[in-house]
């Protein structure tokens, strides 16, 4: 009979351990899978970001993904609800950020699905998930990811002239897309764990791009650069690709504003990469439509056939207007641009508010780049020609940006 009670009692416990256990095993993801209300008075930000969890429950799913990937168009979105945690500290913003962390990042520090010795520069752009999630966890693990994200930019292949390779299949190119995918990660890296002394190698390829592929006559820059000006698509003097992309110049001028946020400012290359702001945000301004207030996927041909308002590019700028005009980097007239671009994507891009208080922005250009298979030519043909794709994480992670910065 004791033998009996004695084995019950430790079932017992054994029950109540294994019950402890498995309920200390529910991921930070718990939270946002709980029933999501999207107040009708909530601000934008809020509401695309509640949207976007109500319809992707966990944060991997974002752009529809079917199971966990290292991926830059998640990083942008889950970067936008951080910074929104910063506004509005609601406890499913954390979590939604930290689950796909959690879900990626290994106990030894490596990251599923991330490739090193691909050499994309688009995979460091996640690890910028990692200073924040490192700095209230102090888990080791993060910070070795962090070590590993950075080593990928010291072994980075470079154009003769310095400027990192967009992809290691796309040799001696720059492209605009790469100064927002490394050169953010590189300044808060610098800045936190070397003292700064990176902050001249960052400078150098805002620097490289800007002498190399900014046009003379609009003071736009161009999609992309061939340093060896021996793809099809690159022009036989210069290297440009033949056209303006509104979304290539958002990520341009949003690298800008977030590197500035950690460039010190003593540094003597700060007021080169403000003047830098400045010069492609005029250029860039010329070219907003005076209706709507948005901005056109091929930048400087508004109303050609074919051509349409785009919401990634409006939105990025609209997000580094008024970011910059509220650092004191641009002029008021940009936070006034900013309001207007912000303005047209809530009231020409969103079609409408569904029941349930989610919204969806339209005419997202999905994806766009330069060579590769199927080749690509960089053609105005080609950019109002690829497909396009609702609330895509490319437009919703800066209206995000935009929204808080406006504070709307």
């Amino acid at each position: 009979m004791k033998n009996n009670r004695k084995h019950s009692y430790w079932m017992s416990v054994l029950m109540i351990c294994v019950m402890t256990i498995t309920s200390c095993k529910v991921t930070s993801q718990e939270p946002a899978k709980k029933d999501i209300v999207i107040a009708k008075n909530a601000k934008w930000s809020d509401k695309m970001a509640l949207t976007l969890m109500k319809r992707h429950p966990e944060s991997y799913m974002l752009d529809d993904a079917k199971k966990p990937k290292w991926d830059y168009v998640h990083a942008l979105v889950l970067h936008s609800i951080e910074e929104l945690y910063k506004k509005n500290p609601d406890p499913r913003y954390k979590a939604y950020v930290r689950g796909y962390v959690d879900q990626l990042v290994q106990a030894d520090g490596s990251i599923n699905t991330y490739e090193f010795d691909k050499f994309n520069i688009d995979l460091v752009l996640p690890g910028r998930l990692l200073f924040d999630v490192y700095a209230y966890s102090k888990e080791d693990k993060y910070l070795k990811a962090l070590q590993l994200i950075r080593k990928q930019l010291s072994e980075q292949p470079r154009t003769a002239s310095g400027g990192f390779w967009h992809k290691q299949i796309y040799p001696n190119q720059m492209w605009l897309d790469g100064l927002y995918m490394g050169e953010p990660f590189y300044a808060e890296y610098t800045a936190k764990f070397e003292n700064g002394k990176s902050f001249d190698d960052i400078a150098k390829q805002f620097e490289l791009i800007q002498l190399k592929a900014t046009d003379p006559k609009t003071g736009l820059l161009y999609h992309g650069w061939d340093e060896s000006k021996q793809m099809p698509w690159a022009n036989k003097e210069t290297g440009n690709s033949p056209n303006f992309w509104s979304r290539s110049l958002g990520w341009y001028v949003m690298a800008l504003v977030d590197v500035l946020d950690y460039m010190p400012k003593d540094h003597p290359k700060r007021k080169e990469l403000v003047k830098y702001l400045n010069n492609a945000s005029e250029a860039i301004l010329k070219f907003q439509d005076k209706s709507s207030g948005l901005w056109y996927q091929v930048t400087d041909k508004g109303g050609e056939k074919g051509n349409y308002l785009e919401a990634s590019g409006s939105a990025m700028f609209a997000y580094a207007y008024a970011k910059g005009a509220n650092k004191g980097y641009l002029p008021a007239k940009f936070k006034k641009a900013a309001n207007k671009a912000f303005d047209g994507l809530t009231t020409v891009l969103i079609k409408k508010v569904d029941e349930d208080g989610g919204i969806t922005l339209t005419n997202c250009c999905q994806v766009a780049g330069l060579g590769g298979t199927p080749y690509r030519d960089g053609s105005y043909e080609y950019y109002v020609n690829e497909r396009k794709k609702d609330n895509d994480p490319k437009a919703t992670g800066p209206f995000i940006l935009a929204a808080i910065e406006l504070n709307r």
